[in-house]
């Protein structure tokens, strides 16, 4: 299917630009120069844009208020804040206010281009269609690998040698588990594990991956069981017999 994407700029030249080279990827464009532009074409067309770029420092009101009324209006839909401002504190505001991802200004394209397609391809777009999922089994007991784990007695054994798990980090590795092969991002990982909005930017997520690894791992330097996906999230393999080119450490 073709995806609709609305980009809202001010810098004509940057939009248009911006446009020739999604379009180019077979994308459908709308451009919006100020927020309030952007606001009524949501409101008239909304059910069809499937992500937002939207710039920070829009003419009359902010990126910010701008991201902010579409969650407030219950929109769900991937939004790519971008901004020539560069401080923590302005980074942290646009999660705040719902951001899904924030790009400094000046960017490189391919880059651009290649979180448009992780936004769009991961599930969340409204319009990607995934196979529902289903129900996760009644887990008690998992062995793979060297490992050997019961989740009611919290009992984890590695090899020869009994290892202590965190609450956090059991629920952690029985989501993956009960999630096998398929890839989960942070954002979702915040979502079910933490039950933290997904939006949220933290290292929780990537430190506690770290940290299962080094007990559920041969080398966890060379994983083999959980896997990362490049600029997608993790993918937890039961029974490994090779590794995907775009997966790693």
């Amino acid at each position: 299917m073709r995806f609709h994407i609305l980009v809202v700029e001010d810098e004509k030249h940057l939009a248009v630009g911006i446009k020739y080279n999604l379009e180019a990827d077979s994308y459908r464009v709308t451009i919006a120069e100020d927020g309030q532009t952007a606001l009524r074409i949501m409101e008239s067309v909304g059910d069809t844009v499937d992500l937002v770029i939207l710039d920070l420092m829009l003419p009359g009101m902010s990126g910010y208020t701008v991201c902010e009324r579409l969650r407030s209006a219950g929109r769900t839909l991937p939004i790519l804040m971008l901004s020539a401002r560069t401080l923590a504190e302005d980074r942290t505001r646009g999660f705040d206010v719902g951001a899904n991802q924030y790009m400094s200004k000046p960017f490189e394209l391919d880059e651009l281009l290649s979180r448009v397609k992780n936004l769009l391809h991961t599930g969340n777009g409204h319009h990607a269609t995934e196979a529902p999922k289903p129900p996760p089994p009644d887990l008690r007991q998992i062995e793979f690998g060297h490992v050997q784990v019961d989740f009611d007695t919290h009992e984890c054994r590695a090899g020869d040698r009994d290892v202590r798990m965190t609450s956090k980090e059991l629920r952690l590795l029985r989501y993956f588990v009960e999630n096998p092969n398929r890839v989960i991002s942070r954002a979702e990982l915040l979502s079910e594990v933490w039950e933290m909005n997904g939006n949220l930017q933290t290292r929780a997520v990537d430190q506690f991956i770290a940290r299962l690894r080094k007990i559920i791992e041969v080398d966890s330097g060379n994983p083999v069981h959980l896997l990362t996906v490049r600029d997608a999230g993790y993918r937890f393999v039961l029974n490994p017999e090779g590794k995907d080119e775009a997966e790693g450490g």
